[in-house]
């Protein structure tokens, strides 16, 4: 099994800063993609940000040019920086990663417990 575990959610002011860190153990083979998601109060899950394998980067467009994500791929972490949030920012976010267990295993999604980010106005 593969375990995800997030932390640096909070309670932050409109036009401030958080950042998020998500590190993956357990039985790892090879992570192909590490990325974030995110869930309002009454909307479905939604991607912020992903990074392939191949250091290929995806973001929401809400959050282009406020939101960065890296990642490590020897610690198997990923990090997102997010700048000047806003309220509508405000949700719990999940860390995902597209994972194999052993050489031969299908590459299957993994979840973090999620992490609370409330941005007040």
């Amino acid at each position: 099994q593969v375990q995800l575990v997030e932390s640096g959610g909070g309670l932050v002011q409109a036009g401030g800063s958080l950042r998020l860190s998500c590190a993956a153990s357990g039985t790892i083979y090879h992570i192909n993609v590490m990325g974030w998601y995110r869930q309002a109060p009454g909307k479905q899950r939604e991607l912020v940000a992903t990074y392939t394998n191949g250091e290929l980067t995806n973001y929401a467009d809400s959050v282009k040019g406020r939101f960065t994500i890296s990642r490590d791929n020897a610690k198997n972490t990923v990090t997102l920086q997010m700048n000047s949030l806003k309220p509508e920012d405000t949700a719990v976010y999940y860390c995902n990663a597209i994972a194999a267990e052993y050489s031969r295993s299908s590459y299957l999604p993994y979840w973090g417990q999620g992490t609370q980010v409330t941005v007040s106005s």
